[in-house]
């Protein structure tokens, strides 16, 4: 059984379980309840690891846990199972069920699943703002009266119906859906239920229809749960079911829960009109083009570029540095040190080359919080309109070429936020070769939005071709190394099934708080790394060690790569975090210390460095050491030798930057 059961083993009971498919605003709910953020967003794969709060909004206060998205109680990947796991795990727990009201046939099957562990529930069905604009109606009193269990209409992003939960939720019974199975599944059904332990109370039916249908990931499970005899004979049992049903059981109980999902929704579920051709509509199928969704592309990079590279970059960091941290800050904490600190290495420590306030906090918060601030911003407009699920649908057969799955596009667009949050949303990949591959790819590639913000920011102040340049080489080099460790790995990819939901105009309300919230995610994780690494650099200057590390670096650093001895420092400290090496170069730059050849070799190299220590630890968490460190081995010289190669072609062909 997975850590998941060992995890929810600890938990008070019962706790409510939000429980539900991908997509369908739990999170958003998860919040409202518990007054508690989480990273709410229109595309599969936010929520990874279980998330607990308190349901301060609900009678009793009791303990809220956030699943992850399923479709089926049949697992496909680690974060279906884990839900899967938490649900047999708590077998008395209320389960809180979330559906997207356009999608109630995916609803539906999940319901029934739910019924048949016995299951207490309340199904909330979100999204009806979506569901009116398609000219969808579900009659919720009609579809209540079948179910036999409460049933609310929602719009979560607006708090809409969200009231009726505290007052509805002690009406929670199992769900009534009627799957007429064969008669031989019945009777298989019966037997292996006789044959499970009695804690699982009135989920023993639906976990023997789940070992008949042969759920692989229950194998860990049974070896716990039941004796060799057992499991041999429910091993007999669902090999004499397939045998006598001519296909697969799996097959004959899906189908069973199909027939019966459509005919409830023969009653409830109307289309009045076929969706209209608006313009959001026709612009989001571009997007999704394979060829005009190239333009689409483009405007939106265009955007970004202006907004984060230009604006946040020049426009706000110049008043930041210039005139808080420059007029203000940087004069008035000198001229206290002097003051007050007698020790001149102490008053270095805060004040000094290497300070913790003239650099730690410069760099921090002057130079790299306005630019990613602002990417905060544009990201969560992406998130928002619906954008990045139809950039994995355009970029499907890119990905193809490199051997994986186009879902595992949402971790790698999930990494321009976060490299270690997306590493863990790996987990939304079914194979283990695909969850390894996009793993290396997060690492070696894929800038953070701390990273990518002062990236852009050194290529605002570069000609057109630099940024080029720049994504050229990175994107080339994802996908030839993408291209070739996909031949070398052993293993097998999986198809490509992903909802797209509708175009939407974005929150201003979702956005500002979920740029707050990354803000202090940056503020509480990154701002300490900065004064680490500053104080790293502090000691090695006081001991005399950096000046040897930067001689003993410059056949490197200097001659391969044509850069100033001072880069030493920015590789250094980009072993803790490449955002902080990259504000390093962005420092060089703007005190006119990089020309444009050496600030798109050193932009190139850091691109392609190592992650920050807390992905590194992420990616022995997920991975397993060995294949962490392998990774990380490779990563280092790799990232050195493009550079290298880069720094030769450029002045080679007199590349003018």
């Amino acid at each position: 059984m997975s850590e998941a059961l060992d995890f929810a083993a600890q938990m008070p009971s019962p706790p409510l379980l939000l429980v539900g498919n991908p997509n369908v605003g739990k999170s958003v709910i998860f919040g409202a309840l518990t007054k508690r953020y989480v990273t709410v967003s229109n595309y599969p794969g936010t929520t990874v690891e279980i998330t607990r709060g308190r349901g301060a909004a609900l009678p009793g206060a009791p303990e809220i846990l956030d699943t992850p998205g399923t479709n089926s109680l049949t697992p496909q990947s680690e974060d279906e199972q884990v839900t899967r796991d938490i649900l047999l795990a708590e077998p008395t727990a209320v389960v809180l069920q979330v559906g997207d009201t356009k999608n109630l046939r995916r609803v539906l099957y999940l319901t029934a699943q739910l019924a048949e562990l016995g299951r207490r529930q309340l199904l909330i069905l979100n999204l009806q703002d979506e569901a009116q604009d398609l000219g969808i109606r579900v009659e919720s009193a009609e579809l209540e009266r079948h179910l036999g269990v409460p049933v609310v209409p929602a719009t979560a992003t607006r708090g809409t119906g969200l009231d009726a939960i505290p007052r509805r939720l002690g009406e929670a019974r199992p769900a009534r859906i009627d799957c007429p199975y064969p008669a031989a599944v019945e009777r298989a059904a019966l037997e292996v239920a006789a044959l499970l332990p009695p804690s699982l109370q009135d989920a023993r039916r639906g976990v023997a229809l789940m070992l008949l249908s042969a759920d692989r990931s229950l194998a860990g499970w049974a070896q716990v749960h039941l004796p060799p005899p057992a499991r041999r004979q429910v091993e007999e049992l669902r090999a004499e079911l397939d045998r006598s049903l001519g296909c697969s059981a799996a097959v004959a109980i899906a189908r069973a829960r199909h027939r019966a999902v459509a005919e409830l929704l023969r009653l409830v579920f109307h289309v009045k009109r076929a969706p209209a051709g608006s313009l959001r509509e026709r612009l989001g199928v571009l997007a999704m083009h394979p060829v005009w969704g190239v333009p689409v592309l483009l405007a939106v990079l265009g955007i970004a570029y202006e907004f984060v590279g230009v604006f946040g970059a020049g426009t706000l960091v110049k008043l930041v540095e210039d005139g808080l941290f420059g007029k203000l800050i940087n004069p008035g904490a000198t001229a206290l040190a002097a003051k007050l600190l007698p020790w001149a290495w102490l008053r270095d420590l805060f004040v000094g080359p290497y300070g913790v306030v003239t650099m730690a906090l410069t760099y921090a918060i002057a130079i790299v919080l306005p630019v990613v601030g602002t990417f905060f911003v544009f990201f969560g407009v992406l998130e928002d309109s619906g954008y990045l699920p139809r950039l994995a649908v355009m970029v499907n057969r890119v990905f193809r070429a490199m051997g994986l799955n186009g879902k595992a596009v949402l971790p790698m667009i999930l990494g321009l936020g976060c490299d270690t949050m997306a590493t863990l949303t790996t987990r939304i990949l079914p194979t283990r070769k695909e969850r390894a591959l996009v793993t290396l790819l997060l690492a070696l590639g894929v800038p953070c939005s701390a990273q990518l913000g002062v990236i852009l920011a050194m290529l605002g102040a570069m000609a057109p071709l630099g940024t080029v340049i720049w994504a050229g080489v990175v994107a080339g080099t994802i996908f030839g190394v993408g291209w070739a460790a996909a031949r070398l790995m052993p293993g097998r990819t999986s198809d490509f099934l992903l909802e797209v939901p509708p175009v939407r105009v974005p929150s201003l309300v979702n956005i500002l708080i979920k740029t707050a919230a990354r803000t202090e995610w940056y503020l509480k994780e990154a701002v300490p790394l900065f004064v680490l690494g500053t104080l790293l650099l502090f000691v090695l200057d006081k001991s005399g060690a950096l000046p040897r590390l930067e001689r003993w670096s410059e056949p490197l650093v200097v001659g391969a790569l044509g850069l100033p001895a001072k880069a030493a420092d920015a590789f250094l400290v980009g072993f803790l975090r490449r955002d902080y090496g990259a504000a390093g170069f962005f420092a060089l730059q703007r005190a006119g210390s990089l020309d444009g050849v050496q600030s798109l070799v050193a932009l190139t190299v850091i691109t392609l460095f190592v992650p920050c220590i807390a992905n590194f630890f992420v990616m022995i968490k997920e991975r397993g050491w060995k294949t962490a460190v392998a990774m990380v081995a490779f990563i280092v010289p790799f990232a050195f030798a493009v550079g290298i190669a880069l720094n030769w072609a450029l002045r080679a062909f007199g590349a003018a930057l």
